[in-house]
Parts: C-alpha cells; sequence; structure tokens
C-alpha cells in the first residue's frame, strides 16, 4: 500500500464520519480562530493606530538645544547632569542651534528611510489681515522648508507646498491654517490662494490653505502661519529663536535606532567631545502611539497562550476520537493487515486521517479568524489584512497537533493482531 493510496482511505474515512469529523473540526478551529481573529484584529489597529499618528506627526522626532527653562508643547523639560556631563564645559550649556549646524545635519544624516526637516520659530502673537479683515493677535508665524508640512502632519486643503527655491530664496510666500483663511476669506476659503495678505504688517502671497487638524507638536494649525525657513532669518533675525530639527520615521519601530544615529551625527556637529554632556535633546512625539502598541503586543501575547491551551485541550479530544475509531474499526483493520497490509501502511493511515482533520480544522479558523477579525480592518478604514505569519504557525502547528493526536492511536491500530481482529465483533 503506498501512501497516496493510505491517503485516499484516510480522506475516505473523514467523509464517511461526517458527524464526528465535522465536532472534532470544530473543536480543532476554534483555538486556531481565536488566535488569527484576534491577531488579525491586533494587526488592523496597529496599522489604523500606525496611519493616524502618522497624520499626527507621531512617526517623528524633534532635535533642540538645552534650556533650563525650556518649556516646549506645554511640558518642562529641564535639563539633568549626568555624571558625565558635570565635567562638561560651561560654555557648552544652552547654545542655540545655529543654521548652519541644523543643515549640516540635515545634509549628513543618512538612516534609511527618514526625511529631515529644518524649523525656525517666529513670533506668536501676530496679527494678520486682508483689508479691513483682521485676525486676533493670537498668530503664530514659523519657518520651514519643503519636508515641514509632511513632517509635522500637515496636509493641504488648497494650494501647493513650498519649491526648494522658495526655500532657499526665502520669498515672502505663506501656507496659512484653516482658522485664519475662515477669518480672512469666510465666504470661500479658496479664495486665499494667491491673494496677498499682511503679517505683522508685512505682504506674504498665500500659496496654500491647511486641512482643520487641531494640534500637533508644534503649532496649532487653525491659527498657524507657514513661512520659508530663510524667510523667517531673515523677516524676525533678532526675535526668532533656535533653529529646530525634525526627523520623520518610515516605521516607528526603528524610531529608536533612527534617534540614536541622529545623536551619533548631531555631536560632532555641535563640536562635543567625549567627556561633554549632550546640549540638544531628543523630543520624540510617538510615545503615546508606542504606548498603545505595547499594550497591543500584550494582548496578542495572552491570546497566544489561550490558543496554545486551547489546541493542546483540541490534540487531547482529537486523540480519543481517533482511539474510539480505532476500536470501532477493528475489524476493518484485521482485514486489511489479512490482505497484506503492513504495520507502516496501518500507522501512515491513521496518521494521514488525523492530520487531514487537523488541517480541515486549521482551515476553517484562519478563513473564519480572518474575515471576521477584517471587521476591525473596515471600521478602522484601513487595508485588508491576513497576518501571513500566523497562518504558516497555525498550519504548521496544526500539523503537528495531528502527528502527535494520531500517533497513540495508530501505533494500536498497527498492534492489532489480524486474526483477533477478525474475530472482534
Amino acid at each position: 500500500m503506498t501512501n497516496k493510496d493510505s491517503a485516499l482511505l484516510s480522506w475516505k474515512n473523514v467523509k464517511g464520519n461526517k458527524l464526528r469529523t465535522a465536532i472534532t473540526i470544530i473543536i480543532m478551529a476554534l483555538g486556531i480562530f481565536a488566535l488569527i481573529l484576534i491577531i488579525t484584529a491586533i494587526k488592523a489597529a496597529s496599522n489604523g493606530l500606525t496611519s493616524s499618528f502618522s497624520t499626527m506627526g507621531a512617526n517623528s522626532f524633534g532635535i533642540r538645544f538645552k534650556s533650563r527653562n525650556l518649556n516646549f508643547n506645554g511640558n518642562n523639560n529641564t535639563t539633568k547632569k549626568t555624571k558625565r556631563g558635570l565635567k562638561e564645559k560651561k560654555s557648552n550649556e544652552g547654545i542655540p542651534i545655529s543654521y548652519n549646524e541644523a543643515r549640516e545635519f540635515k545634509e549628513r544624516y543618512s538612516f534609511p528611510g527618514t526625511k529631515v526637516g529644518l524649523t525656525l520659530r517666529g513670533p506668536n502673537n501676530i496679527v494678520t489681515n486682508i483689508g479691513s479683515k483682521k485676525t486676533n493677535p493670537d498668530v503664530s508665524i514659523s519657518g520651514g522648508d519643503e519636508n515641514f508640512l509632511e513632517l509635522n502632519g500637515y496636509k493641504i486643503a488648497y494650494g501647493r507646498n513650498f519649491t526648494p527655491a522658495e526655500v532657499n530664496v526665502g520669498r515672502n510666500v505663506c501656507v496659512i491654517g484653516s482658522g485664519i483663511a475662515q477669518k480672512l476669506f469666510p465666504t470661500n476659503n479658496a479664495k486665499a490662494i494667491d491673494a496677498i495678505i499682511n503679517v505683522d504688517h508685512i505682504p506674504y502671497r498665500v500659496i496654500a490653505v491647511l486641512e482643520e487638524k487641531g494640534s500637533s507638536a508644534f503649532l496649532n494649525t487653525s491659527r498657524v502661519i507657514i513661512t520659508t525657513i530663510n524667510n523667517i532669518r531673515r523677516q524676525y533675525a533678532g526675535q526668532a529663536s533656535s533653529f529646530a530639527i525634525g526627523v520623520m520615521v518610515k516605521d516607528l519601530k526603528l524610531m529608536d535606532m533612527a534617534s540614536g544615529e541622529a545623536i551619533a551625527t548631531f555631536r560632532p556637529i555641535r563640536k562635543l567631545v567625549v567627556t561633554d554632556d549632550d546640549n540638544f535633546f531628543i523630543d520624540k512625539s510617538d510615545s503615546v502611539a508606542q504606548s498603545l502598541l505595547k499594550n497591543l503586543s500584550f494582548l496578542e501575547y495572552g491570546t497566544i497562550a489561550i490558543a496554545f491551551i486551547t489546541l493542546v485541550g483540541a490534540a487531547i479530544g482529537l486523540m480519543n476520537i481517533m482511539l474510539v475509531a480505532v476500536n470501532e474499526r477493528t475489524k476493518e483493520i484485521g482485514l486489511t493487515k489479512a490482505l497484506g497490509a503492513t504495520r507502516k501502511d496501518i500507522r501512515a493511515q491513521f496518521l494521514f486521517e488525523s492530520v487531514i482533520i487537523s488541517l480541515l480544522g486549521a482551515i476553517v479558523g484562519i478563513v473564519s479568524g480572518v474575515l471576521i477579525g477584517n471587521i476591525v480592518a473596515i471600521l478602522l478604514k484601513t487595508g485588508f489584512v491576513i497576518p501571513w505569519l500566523w497562518v504558516a504557525i497555525a498550519v504548521i502547528v496544526c500539523t503537528i497537533v495531528g502527528l502527535l493526536a494520531g500517533l497513540i492511536p495508530a501505533i494500536k491500530a498497527s498492534k492489532l493482531d489480524p486474526i483477533v481482529a477478525l474475530r472482534y465483533e
């Protein structure tokens, strides 16, 4: 008897006991279903979370100079001296990041999958007007380069981004927030494009209007004006503070590696020696996203544990059912051996049968788990998710479970004496 014959005979027996097979498949499928369902839902939630935080600038970090009295985004960031930092020169403390340092970092930083942008903050209490329409004195202005909008998760509702030429020359062009557009162009925000507005008594041509986005790590988009970094350097030379560097990371999981590379790149630019502490700090905006992703990981571990327990129970159930099948088919086994089947053939037949039932359970569990798990993807408006790695693991595990569960019944069946088996009633 060949393996093909054993497999075909096993499949015939599986189809011949529909109720028992169905119950066994359901038991086996439950563990796989729970695993694939939750893993798929977690993957969809993770993709949605990453996408959402990416649009908020949460997949980026900033590099800023240290100041003991620095207040950034409502949080008090104080400089803490390390043992090494106690030895640093006092002249290194509180030195703003210069334009040349920021530009050199942008040229030298080469971590894969990242984008670098430069920022220079202007005043926060300016007035903007066009004719008789004007804003309250709570508008902030900042300068950036061609990567600034993407780095901070800003989206353009109307208009275009800065060109490299505009950034280099420092032209009087600007991007305005939705709140300013609504104030100055209440009937149609699109009319703001190419309009000349006065920003702190300086004429600027509007090239874009931002979508409503609420607060980001840097600015409030509804009451912000963004111009080129060199324009801020020229117009607000005496009021602008230190330059800031923003880095966007393609994958949140690479954030720590990317920030570590940034520190290694920027230290020599800041002319720091080994005994000097960093006189700049990394401001990560992904902390909330990382925390939520970590919680999802714990849920994933719990699901794996539950699925393992379920599969152990399913394996025991499958083994018991196969032992019952051996008893029911004792006479059939005796007849098969009398016709020339070897112990190996009998073992192969029962092992094939056990593995077939186990894999059918895996298929049912995987398909149902993926389909129902993607309800989360639909709700979060992310793409269809298939956790291929876990699908492969589920198939491999179920194959092993089928082999282990069918091993004892297969050995028992192969050891039956054909004469005794033929007498069995």
